[in-house]
């Protein structure tokens, strides 16, 4: 009689492709809370922005005027900006793409406190938002300064945010590996990225005072 001989398995080394998994990161009590607290900065001018719209709607059709709050003087004139049509780039209020887009960042930021870990490829959506979401800005910073000719407080708010969501997201993805880069510039990252929304938001403030300077000081 011949025996058959059964293989345990159970002790086998497993595949090479089948051990292997996309590797996952989650982010620091710091980088959750940078998130969040620029994702509710943002999120808060998008309501009031979102407010003040319906608002000077309504006025319209009742045939009556509507002064949005942080509308101060001539050049600080949020009502100007909100009835531009700038205000509506993609066909609809643009505060309401920020009512979503900053209600993401807020919900990212929650995840990562509960010490959640995402792929590479969720890391890299992200930033590619983030990214977007910075050059819609700087659309609306030149459309701003040379084209409407009005600051909008509330829109200076969600600038902010959104700069400084950017550059903390990518760094992150830039020293994590998600992003290829040379060493020394993971190093740079590492210890400085408050350098660069620093910079880039210096670079607008300075456009802004340059472009109304007579204003200023006058």
């Amino acid at each position: 009689m011949s025996k058959t001989t059964v293989k345990d398995v159970s002790t086998e080394p497993e595949p090479e492709h089948a051990s292997a998994a996309p590797r996952t990161e989650g982010g620091s009590l710091a980088f959750s809370l940078l998130l969040i607290i620029t994702g509710a900065a943002g999120l808060l001018a998008a309501w009031v922005i979102t407010i003040d719209k319906f608002k000077l709607l309504e006025a319209k059709i009742a045939g009556k005027t509507f002064t949005p709050g942080c509308s101060l003087n001539p050049v600080v004139s949020c009502g100007s900006v909100m009835q531009s049509k700038q205000a509506a780039a993609f066909g609809f209020p643009n505060p309401m793409l920020g009512l979503v887009c900053y209600g993401i960042v807020i919900c990212v930021g929650m995840s990562l406190l509960t010490r959640a870990r995402f792929p590479r490829w969720y890391w890299l959506t992200f930033n590619f938002g983030t990214l977007f979401g910075v050059g819609f800005c700087t659309w609306l910073q030149f459309q701003s300064l040379y084209r409407i000719n009005a600051l909008c407080l509330w829109c200076s708010l969600a600038w902010v945010a959104t700069i400084t969501m950017f550059w903390y997201v990518t760094s992150f993805n830039i020293r994590k590996s998600f992003l290829p880069a040379p060493n020394w510039l993971k190093s740079f990252f590492g210890e400085f990225t408050w350098v660069l929304p620093v910079l880039h938001i210096g670079i607008i403030g300075m456009l802004i005072m340059t472009r109304w300077w007579d204003f200023w000081t006058s």
